[in-house]
């Protein structure tokens, strides 16, 4: 490991997107639905959890599902919404691009392109993104071990692409009560041996919504650097990780509660929410 690591550069990396900072003085939110479903699902959940706190959206246009009969996610079309609801909300934008026939609509609509965990060790894919100058959100492999992530990170930077976000969004182990287990350990571990940000996904981590709050506070005092959550207006409706999925509501008692949390731990500059919730 060379460019992603805190011998090649100490000073930590902050990415900035306009008067959004990944790595700076407060935890960057995330939220959305796991996949966009029509305009109007996105709109919604882009208003509200705006109002709640949140300074990304996240929302997937194009899925990789595990079943061929499952909800593939809407192409072009989810995100033209997704870009409808920033240009309505200011939120930034993150979707994931599975290949690199996807590059052209999603550099066009995006703000930062995510590789999910299936496509962790897609090297021609990542050294592919490696010559974009877009902020790239690498998430951990289900069964990839750290050093194996930031290897991943290493074929992105190494081509050219140094704006890296890394996502801990669980792997698989043993244990059957939960759909991953949320690696909180790898946070602060991660961050000592790299200079770039850390994020967690407690949603995919856990794959339960009671479980979402507790591992979401976990990861902000253990030192995570932002959350990527799913929120989505009817979860009993979604198509696609309904079970996991926080209602409006929900997210923004959750935005109070890390709020508390943040200013507990002596972080500097603003907070979690912003002056005017």
């Amino acid at each position: 490991m060379k460019l992603a690591s805190r011998t090649e550069t100490r000073k930590k990396t902050v990415i900035e997107l306009d008067d959004v900072k990944i790595g700076g003085n407060k935890p960057t939110i995330m939220a959305g639905p796991c996949a966009v479903e029509s305009r109007e699902q996105v709109m919604e959940t882009a208003k509200a959890v705006r109002a709640a706190g949140a300074t990304i959206l996240r929302g997937g246009a194009y899925k990789p599902r595990t079943s061929p009969y499952s909800f593939q996610g809407l192409g072009e079309e989810g995100l033209q919404y997704l870009a409808e609801a920033r240009k309505e909300t200011g939120l930034k934008i993150v979707t994931e691009m599975m290949g690199l026939e996807q590059m052209e609509p999603v550099m066009e609509y995006t703000d930062i392109i995510q590789i999910g965990a299936r496509n962790m060790q897609n090297y021609p894919l990542l050294s592919a993104i490696g010559e974009l100058d877009k902020p790239v959100m690498l998430k951990r492999g289900m069964s990839a071990t750290i050093r194996e992530w930031l290897l991943a990170a290493e074929y992105i930077m190494e081509a050219g692409n140094h704006q890296v976000i890394l996502c801990e969004r669980g792997i698989r182990t043993f244990s059957e009560k939960t759909r991953n287990t949320l690696d909180l350990s790898s946070i602060p571990l991660v961050k000592e041996l790299s200079h770039l940000p850390v994020i967690a996904d407690p949603s995919h981590g856990t794959g339960m919504k009671k479980l979402v709050a507790p591992m979401s506070k976990a990861a902000i005092a253990c030192g995570a650097d932002g959350l990527i959550l799913e929120v989505h207006p009817n979860p009993e409706e979604a198509l696609s990780d309904g079970p996991q999925s926080l209602e409006p509501g929900e997210f923004s008692d959750l935005m109070q509660e890390l709020s508390l949390i943040d200013s507990s731990l002596g972080s500097s500059g603003d907070k979690i929410l912003p002056s005017a919730i």
